[in-house]
């Protein structure tokens, strides 16, 4: 049965014995008669119950993908529904047992993707534990290609370390072991993921499949806040992908289902496309998340610009030196001031071991808080303040509430860092209304910073497995960020995890913006900036120009031009600046504005070589941000190295052709040129933008 979606083609495929599968095509690539394969239907819901049969073909302790509770799950019903703009269709699947996997995919009109998720229903007389169960499955990748398409098939994904965040990994399926043994008759599967509360702390649940010779890509994109996996599994010659929660071998999770009962996976995001542009799919993968910042505060739909003192007073904000900030700042074209960490800390305590109690400081401000937030506004300004809600510190009487506080093997979870609230204890939900929301209350705050510094690892006590114990404190992290949005309204609401260690879809979608990493003052900002382009949106991208009063002009305008890829938030020495390096920030300001529609609702593409050594970056990056008024812009970086004599940058196709403004610390001339813009750089560790209409 196929299903046609905007620009894409939905098929259910469907065997003799009633099992299920499911592919997707780009809508002008559906044809009706595909290459033949020696292939078994993939099923599009994974599946383990305890006590049922593992997969052979030496599959244990690699996956869990298609063992006997997959294969009893057989089709009952589908059922194609619309309403309004929407269209579902729910596919039944049921075994002899009582277990039903409800499997939802739905799509909006004007979209370029789908979304699904399952839902397991125990209808039997026993309880039911869960090893695995899976967001979505894709089978026949790529459907174009003959036998096992030997050559052809790219995998893409995105790593993610502190401070080096959106690497592209790029693999062929050989490079991965994933060719067909001879005999078709041995597993070869590629299960990564993220197990603990900082979803993206190695990966980002991101995965791209390419098919090379045919120019089509996949791509799916999972939101959930904790432990999650993808797999690339094939036995013959049909490659599948499939994702969702990280299972009982990956995640330390399982899930008791009483009879009567159900559960649901997280909601994953798919789509295709033909194209030879990885950008053209992850912009389609992204776009997921334009819905949830439409609803948003309306002061964020501008893409208002940040100040920040974190890297102005590391951690020892004050009345007075806030005031004096102010002063510097005035009239310079910011919306937000965020007060950073060490607002609450006692005298001669550090802040980072010190969250939790959240007293206001009275040391640092001895009017109080509301002085200060009372300056702020009188400056015509929003302010914010910094909370890690879900930690505590060392030096806290928070850490010692330890019948409140998470365990993890009948002791309290402790790291060198962090201790961690037990966000389901009704006593903790009550803490925190009183000093997280109430703080906000009380002193008129209209945006909150929420940091969080550690994580939990593989989970924790009070639950059938820590991986269940895990997913229902994160879930109740995310029931508390909509409590502050009801008791708040109109508040913005700032994702940080240590700068982007959670930067997936579920923590996105429930906050305006988000840290794009703790890399504040380092040469690699825009290498990171631009990688992430293809994991969030740009509009959603929070980074930091850190400027220095020892910083050159040049200096300047490379870490100003770095925050065109996102949203501009400045921090620093801006106290004890000269007219001279104000005039290339107010440039910037001015530039960024200008394009802010842009970075807004845009296509990226890169086009230039990836950098190798993110640390110690040589050559040089060109984004092109494509808008959809008529406009767009170009950013190059220089960075270490031997210089090209010229660097030339082909647009693609629909890019304005005339260049109408620059940006940079010095004049620099730029052509534009039958469909290229060229430029010949003079110096290493220089930015230049151009604004093309």
């Amino acid at each position: 049965m196929d299903y046609k979606f905007g620009d894409m083609t939905v098929r259910y495929t469907e065997d003799q014995e009633g099992h299920v599968g499911l592919m997707l095509f780009p809508g002008e690539c559906l044809v009706e008669r595909l290459p033949e394969k020696k292939a078994a239907l993939d099923p599009l819901v994974q599946i383990q119950f305890a006590g049922d049969i593992y997969n052979g073909g030496y599959a244990p302790g690699q996956t869990l993908r298609n063992g006997e509770s997959t294969w009893r799950m057989k089709k009952k019903s589908q059922e194609f529904k619309r309403q309004g703009k929407e269209s579902r269709v729910e596919t039944l699947l049921e075994d002899d047992r009582g277990n039903q996997v409800l499997h939802t995919l739905t799509w909006a009109e004007g979209e370029r993707f789908v979304r699904t998720f399952c839902q397991y229903r125990n209808q039997g007389e026993k309880p039911v534990t869960l090893l695995l169960l899976s967001s979505f499955s894709l089978e026949q990748i790529s459907p174009y290609l003959p036998g096992d398409g030997a050559g052809d098939l790219m995998v893409h994904r995105l790593q993610s370390r502190w401070s080096q965040e959106g690497r592209l990994l790029s693999q062929s399926v050989e490079e991965l072991q994933l060719e067909p043994s001879w005999g078709l008759g041995a597993v070869r599967c590629e299960r990564f993921g993220q197990v603990g509360s900082m979803p993206v702390n190695h990966y980002f649940p991101f995965l791209a499949l390419e098919d090379t010779k045919n120019h089509v890509f996949w791509g799916a994109q999972l939101g959930h806040p904790a432990s999650w996996q993808m797999e690339i599994y094939r036995m013959d010659e049909n490659l599948a992908i499939s994702g969702g929660l990280a299972d009982r071998d990956f995640g330390h999770w399982k899930k008791v289902v009483q009879p009567g009962e159900s559960f649901c996976t997280p909601e994953a995001v798919l789509t295709t496309a033909h194209t030879d542009s990885l950008d053209i799919l992850c912009q389609r993968l992204v776009e997921a998340g334009v819905k949830a910042v439409q609803a948003g505060p309306e002061s964020e739909q501008d893409l208002p610009i940040i100040f920040n003192e974190y890297c102005t007073t590391w951690g020892c904000p004050s009345h007075e030196n806030i005031l004096k900030i102010l002063d510097a700042i005035r009239g310079k074209g910011f919306s937000y001031f965020v007060i950073d960490c060490g607002w609450y800390k006692a005298d001669g305590v550090p802040w980072d071991i010190s969250m939790g109690d959240y007293i206001p400081s009275k040391t640092l401000f001895p009017q109080g808080l509301e002085k200060t937030v009372e300056a702020i506004h009188q400056e015509g300004m929003k302010a914010g303040i910094w909370f890690e809600i879900e930690n505590v510190g060392e030096a806290s009487q928070a850490y010692r509430n330890t019948e409140h506080l998470l365990h993890l093997d009948g002791e309290v979870l402790t790291t060198s860092r962090r201790r961690f609230w037990n966000m389901a204890d009704p006593w903790v939900k009550e803490y925190l209304r009183e000093r997280v929301t109430g703080t906000l209350k009380k002193y008129g705050f209209e945006y909150m910073k929420i940091d969080y510094n550690d994580t939990i690892g593989i989970g924790c006590d009070g639950a059938e497995s820590p991986g269940e114990g895990l997913r229902r404190n994160m879930m109740e992290t995310m029931d508390f960020l909509k409590e502050i949005k009801r008791e708040v309204p109109g508040i913005i609401l700032e994702n940080c995890a240590s700068g982007g260690h959670r930067l997936e879809p579920g923590f996105m979608g429930a906050t305006s913006m988000a840290s794009f990493s703790d890399a504040h003052e380092c040469v690699e900002i825009p290498i990171i900036a631009a990688n992430l382009h293809r994991a969030i949106l740009p509009r959603q991208s929070q980074i930091w120009a850190v400027i220095r009063k020892t910083d050159s002009r040049k200096r300047i305008a490379y870490s100003v031009a770095s925050t065109f890829l996102g949203r501009m938030c400045l921090s620093g020495d801006v106290t004890d600046l000269s007219e001279s390096q104000w005039k290339v920030i107010d440039q910037g300001i001015a530039f960024y504005k200008k394009i802010a529609p842009v970075i807004k609702d845009g296509q990226t593409y890169h086009l230039s070589p990836q950098i190798s050594k993110m640390r110690h970056p040589e050559g040089w990056q060109g984004i092109l941000r494509q808008g959809k008024n008529g406009q767009a812009f170009v950013l190059i970086h220089t960075f270490g190295g031997e210089l090209p004599e010229q660097i030339c940058l082909s647009l693609p196709e629909g890019t304005p052709g005339r260049i109408a403004e620059v940006y940079s610390d010095t004049q620099e001339r730029l052509c534009m040129e039958e469909g290229a813009l060229t430029w010949t750089p003079k110096e290493n560790w220089k930015a230049v933008a151009a604004l093309l209409r």
